[in-house]
């Protein structure tokens, strides 16, 4: 047989055009951190967070997660919270392994203090954006072995006095977005839910709308994705970052959003 030729695969285990799933079918030990201990992928189900949405305003960005954590077809917490401050005037909002990520997030808030303590001043916007590019690129063996994490990481830039949004991919490449981003497995439906009623203009008030709506759209799309929990007063977590710094709006008054939202015409109430 050539050497050179390329392998066949059965019905159901075409890997299509993914050369890395090439790899892990034929050559695993080509992989990106294919030295570390365990299999190529879990033996297990790993616990993932889902969507989360970053829409800049004028004065600022809007984050905001749904609460829902799944470890394959189940339900692993209800009450997530995926929308977490970096440090005083910016926020990280984490999807894909939960445990990792988590920890990420932890490791970059001791980042940002530990410069800051060093230098006398905060790092820049652009310099966090960095960091947390670095972290996720490190975290890439982990990620080819099924714990991948990709954030999102928003902020008020002190420098230019305006919200900033950056997305990334698995290897820590680093995206500004000019104006929203969604990530995790409801990202799409969220992204075009808010791409229909994003405008330059847009207010505080209604970028939080958006985003509550947004989250909603995707629940209704994907299985992962948490809907409002009327019965157990489960909503988003949404955090607003603005000149004032880091705001987490609070239980009762995403609530009340929720709620009010919830009986809109679009949402099949009868409210005007």
């Amino acid at each position: 047989m050539d050497d050179t030729a390329l392998p066949l695969f059965g019905s159901g285990f075409d890997p299509g055009p993914s050369f890395v799933d090439v790899l892990r079918r034929t050559a695993p030990h080509a992989l990106p951190g294919a030295g570390l201990s365990g299999p190529a992928t879990p033996p297990f189900d790993v616990t993932h967070g889902t969507t989360v949405v970053a829409i800049r305003f004028d004065g600022g960005v809007v984050m905001a997660g749904d609460r829902r954590a799944t470890a394959g077809y189940t339900i692993a917490n209800r009450r997530m919270d995926k929308v977490l401050p970096a440090d005083d005037y910016s926020a990280v909002s984490i999807a894909g392994a939960a445990g990792p990520a988590v920890e990420m997030v932890k490791l970059f808030q001791v980042q940002l203090e530990h410069y800051e303590k060093v230098e006398g001043e905060q790092l820049s916007l652009e310099g966090k954006a960095n960091q947390l590019g670095m972290l996720v690129r490190g975290n890439l063996p982990a990620a080819m072995q099924g714990f991948a994490v990709v954030p999102l990481f928003a902020g008020f830039d002190l420098r230019r006095h305006r919200g900033r949004v950056f997305s990334y991919d698995v290897t820590g490449g680093k995206y500004e977005e000019l104006d929203y981003q969604a990530n995790g497995s409801g990202g799409v439906h969220a992204r075009n839910w808010i791409k229909a009623g994003w405008t330059e203009t847009i207010t505080r008030e209604a970028a939080v709308d958006l985003a509550i709506r947004s989250l909603f759209a995707a629940a209704d799309e994907d299985v992962a994705t948490g809907g409002p929990d009327l019965v157990r007063r489960i909503f988003p977590t949404i955090a607003i970052i603005n000149e004032d710094g880091y705001i987490a709006l609070t239980e009762d008054e995403v609530a009340r959003r929720a709620e009010i939202l919830l009986d809109g015409r679009e949402r099949g109430g009868d409210a005007s």
